[in-house]
């Protein structure tokens, strides 16, 4: 009964061409939050009641993966639904405001472009990362509205939002303290910066309630620097490291914000039909603040590190109340390019696309309608970083990773395999590819069938800064 209630809804949905019939879509794109960081997942020492709302509101996608496990291409991941393998974008991007070439292609087709089609508003609020050149940023890449900043990370407080725009930028660093976006022109912000994030979200969903809007609301927190208002680490009195205790406090201040959002798209009575996606664009990095009962546990690894759990696999929720059981799970491997598959098959199906999408529509998936698995494998890459070895420049060797059904395999750069039975084995603590040899081999030959579809990163990345600079004399000369 429940797969034909779903498909009628599709088939009265599909023929309606009222405006008003087209779903609102956030995303909440929270960065480098640990698995464990959530209080829906149990842990003890983060409260998240807000975030944990939209998991049990909708479904909670037990294996949520990111495509990397970095800030920047991860980024490119969710916004295109492909691999940024495929096109280039296998590295941090360096904040290069002169470099068209340091960010998202031009050839890269984005989801706010697809919202265009069916004339969305359309508003991105925080953190960017796909690119400080002019032509790369998002009123030139399918938003109408921006409010944020371009670079990989920022200062919180706003009294350290010191410098006025780019052209004073001197080091990439530096760019942590430019003044905040308000689509092309500088502004000033006088309250925490995760707070005027959420104040600017609350206020898009006030101003477009009355036609269909998409909101992508990335979240630059909990990244570092490490930052909040006592008003907000106050609320953890029982965590012993500071800096910990700071950490959770930046978290508690996104998860009110959630909050905000949600009451408001109940006052404007859109809530139900509304998709609400939540994910982290990578796991928690290996810092002192994330250790403390381990902010990926039980999970291994971290963000950007040897491709564990840890820093791929995300908290992933999806809520559309209308269509979605609440409370809902589903533990087939899901990856965070889905979400474009899912939303062009509700709001322009028909669409050709210029690039090949590598998402699926997952919506079949968690109703029923259609078994098996979305994905037969998921795939992948970390690039090797360039190194100066006897005044020569020297890339290093790739690492891979790929997901079939329950295993998962790691290939590292010198060519070992690390099998793991992921529903035995979450931890990826007992390596058993010397009992499956056979499973071994035809994984590297799936990995090495994938590989050769990549393509090398078009630019040098984050860990790269300083070849950059020799490279580029002019990097910050205005």
């Amino acid at each position: 009964m429940k797969n034909i209630i779903f498909l009628i809804f599709l088939f009265i949905f599909s023929c309606d061409s009222k405006e008003n019939s087209l779903p609102n879509v956030i995303i909440i794109f929270a960065d480098d939050l640990g698995y464990n960081d959530i209080s829906f997942h149990g842990t003890s020492d983060i409260s998240t009641p807000n975030i944990d709302e939209i998991g049990y509101n909708g479904v909670f996608f037990t294996s949520g993966y990111l495509t990397t496990p970095f800030c920047s291409p991860s980024r490119a991941g969710i916004i295109t639904g492909r691999y940024p393998d495929f096109f280039g974008y296998g590295r941090n991007i360096l904040f290069a405001p002169k470099d068209p070439n340091m960010g998202l292609p031009l050839s890269e087709y984005t989801l706010a472009d697809l919202f265009k089609t069916k004339d969305y508003t359309t508003g991105i609020i925080g953190k960017w990362h796909l690119g400080a050149h002019q032509s790369l940023r998002p009123n030139n890449r399918g938003f109408d509205h921006f409010f944020g900043h371009l670079t990989g990370g920022h200062r919180y407080l706003p009294e350290e939002l010191t410098i006025e725009d780019e052209t004073q930028v001197k080091a990439h660093s530096q760019a942590y303290r430019t003044k905040i976006l308000r689509n092309t022109d500088r502004v000033e912000i006088d309250d925490y910066l995760t707070d005027e994030f959420s104040d600017e979200a609350v206020k898009f969903i006030e101003n477009n309630s009355n036609k269909p809007f998409f909101l992508f609301l990335p979240y630059n927190a909990p990244h570092g620097p490490i930052q909040a208002p006592e008003k907000y680490v106050s609320r953890f009195p029982n965590i012993e490291n500071p800096l910990r205790k700071i950490y959770a406090g930046m978290i508690s201040s996104m998860d009110d914000g959630v909050g905000r959002i949600l009451s408001k798209l109940k006052e404007k009575k859109i809530f139900d039909n509304t998709i609400v996606f939540f994910l982290s664009d990578n796991g928690a990095p290996k810092k002192r603040w994330t250790e403390k009962n381990g902010a990926n546990a039980p999970l291994s690894g971290f963000k950007g590190s040897d491709l564990g759990e840890g820093g791929i696999r995300t908290p992933f929720f999806m809520q559309w109340p209308n269509i979605i059981k609440s409370n809902s799970t589903y533990d087939n491997p899901v990856s965070s390019f889905d979400i474009f598959a899912t939303i062009k098959s509700i709001i322009n199906p028909d669409l050709e696309l210029p690039n090949q999408i590598h998402g699926k529509n997952i919506l079949p998936f968690i109703s029923g309608e259609k078994e098996g698995m979305p994905h037969e494998n998921l795939f992948w890459k970390i690039n090797g970083d360039f190194k100066i070895v006897n005044n020569d420049t020297v890339r290093g060797k790739d690492k891979f990773a790929i997901r079939f059904k329950n295993y998962k395999m790691i290939l590292d750069e010198d060519g070992n395999n690390f099998l793991y039975d992921l529903d035995l084995d979450i931890s990826e603590k007992n390596n058993i590819a010397l009992n499956f040899p056979e499973m071994v081999n035809e994984l590297r030959k799936k990995i090495n069938k994938w590989n050769k579809k990549t393509i090398d990163p078009i630019f040098l990345g984050l860990s790269n800064n300083e070849l950059y600079n020799k490279l580029n004399p002019d990097r910050f000369k205005f």
